[in-house]
Formats: structure tokens, C-alpha cells, sequence
């Protein structure tokens, strides 16, 4: 006689836990920030005691909450609300940012590619890499007799020479196993680039466009200046000519938000492509 042993009953998996979101991290950099604001803030209140022409932080408050209260009015070119001006040089530098891009990415990728054209082009980089980017103004003027492009020109320029480097330094740095394996797949030139090449230097290539961006977003400033078109640059000057150093201060905050913003973009971008 045979007998059958009991089945037992199937063990279920003890429930996961419920994961814990660590907000340490974030909250200490809010702190840090919060106390480098209340730092400079200090600082600034301090510079304001010593030299009465200053605006006090009271003054420079008001002043703002009057800017952003109608920010995007328009009563024609000399007249228009801080957000109107800011977009205005946000359109200049995306411009001249976008070309030098176009440009830059390719020239990098061949330079850090062939080794003999990177012993050419090197040397001109280097050259032109130092010249302040409104010493071009006059030469973007000869070329496109107007203002407006000129500025858009001196951007460009600007946005050239961080991304070609770090592309080409990022192209030139592919491990030899990597084109190895790509030998024995038989990649095309197409394949090559865009499956092993791009995905390998894109880290370095994003670190040249956030460097590239900060300087144009600083170059801004001083071409609207010299061009005296409208724009957040040309608010600065034409603020400073009316002796109004509230709307000065106040206009050098928001260029900061600003690129801190864009920093703050790119930054994210840097670590979503990191292979690290």
C-alpha cells in the first residue's frame, strides 16, 4: 500500500519593502545654497554701509518686484518689460550657440579622428582660441553690415572653441578594444560613428556645449552693450547711463538666475549621457 505525502503549500515571497527616498543629499545642497545666498547677501549689505551710492537690499527688492510685476510688455524697441529684453538675448545666444554647434561637433570629431588633420587645425585653434570674442565684432560688422548678426557672429565664435576641444579630446580618447570590436563587426564609417565613436565622446561633448553656453551666455552682456541693440545687456548699459544702480543690480540677478538655470540643465544632461 502507498501513500501519498502531503503538498505543502506554495511560500509566497515576504512582501518587498517599500523604498525610502533619501532626501539627505538634496537638502544639504539646498542648505549650501541657501546659505552662499544669505553670504553674499551679507557681503553685498556690508559693500552698500561703506558707499552710500549703493542701492540698499530694501531698495534692490523693490525695485525687482516692480520688474517682474509686468514683465512682458512691449511699447516699442527702447521700452520693453526685463523678461521681453532677457528673451530678446536668450534668441541671440541660442542662435549663435546652435551654429557654433553645426560647426563645432564635426570639426571635432575629424580633428580627434585623423591625427594628421589635428596637427594641422590644432595650432589655428589654439590661436584664435585666446582673442576676446568682441575683438570679432568689428570683423561680424564688415561682414553682414548690421548689428543684429554681428552679435549673433561673436556668439558663434564664442561657442566654437570649447566644443571642438573636448570633442576632439573625447574622439581621440576611444579605446583601442573598442575600434577592435568594430573591426571584427565590419562597422561601416556610419556604424562606427554613430555606434561606437558618438556614444564614447558624447560625455565630453556635452561638457564643451555647457562650457561653450556659459561664455556666450557672458559674452552677451557686452555685445548687446557695444551693439546697442535690445536685450538684457543693452538694459544694463541704458540703466547705468540713467544712473539707475537698482536696475542695474537688479538686471545682473536675473542674468545670474539665468545661467545658473541653463548650468543646472546641462549638468543633468552630463550625468543622463556619463558612462561612468
Amino acid at each position: 500500500m502507498t501513500t501519498t505525502r502531503p503538498t505543502s503549500a506554495p511560500v509566497s515571497a515576504p512582501p518587498a519593502a517599500p523604498r525610502r527616498v533619501d532626501l539627505r543629499a538634496p537638502l544639504q545642497g539646498l542648505g549650501f545654497f541657501v546659505l552662499g545666498l544669505a553670504l553674499l547677501a551679507l557681503v553685498y549689505a556690508g559693500a552698500a554701509a561703506l558707499r552710500p551710492d549703493l542701492p540698499s537690499l530694501g531698495v534692490i527688492a523693490t525695485t525687482l518686484v516692480g520688474l517682474l510685476r509686468d514683465p512682458w510688455y512691449n511699447r516699442g524697441p527702447n521700452d520693453q518689460g526685463i523678461l521681453n529684453l532677457l528673451m530678446s538675448s536668450l534668441t541671440r545666444v541660442f542662435s549663435g550657440f546652435a551654429l557654433g554647434a553645426l560647426v563645432a561637433i564635426p570639426l571635432g570629431v575629424v580633428m580627434g579622428s585623423i591625427p594628421g588633420i589635428r596637427r594641422v587645425l590644432d595650432p589655428v585653434v589654439q590661436l584664435l582660441r585666446p582673442v576676446s570674442p568682441l575683438a570679432w565684432f568689428p570683423i561680424g560688422l564688415t561682414l553682414f553690415k548690421s548689428a543684429e548678426p554681428a552679435t549673433v557672429f561673436i556668439i558663434f565664435i564664442t561657442a566654437l572653441w570649447p566644443t571642438v576641444i573636448n570633442t576632439a579630446f573625447g574622439v581621440s580618447g576611444v579605446p583601442q578594444d573598442f575600434k577592435n570590436v568594430a573591426r571584427v563587426f565590419r562597422f561601416t564609417p556610419g556604424q562606427y560613428v554613430f555606434r561606437v565613436l558618438m556614444p564614447y565622446a558624447l560625455p565630453h561633448i556635452v561638457t564643451g556645449l555647457r562650457i561653450s553656453f556659459g561664455i556666450a551666455w557672458m559674452v552677451i552682456v557686452a555685445a548687446e552693450m557695444l551693439s546697442g541693440k535690445s536685450g538684457i545687456g543693452f538694459y544694463v548699459w541704458d540703466a547705468w547711463n540713467a544712473l539707475n544702480l537698482a536696475n542695474v543690480v537688479c538686471a545682473i540677478l536675473i542674468i545670474g538666475v539665468t545661467g545658473f538655470l541653463f548650468d543646472r540643465l546641462f549638468n543633468l544632461l552630463e550625468k543622463k549621457v556619463s558612462y561612468v
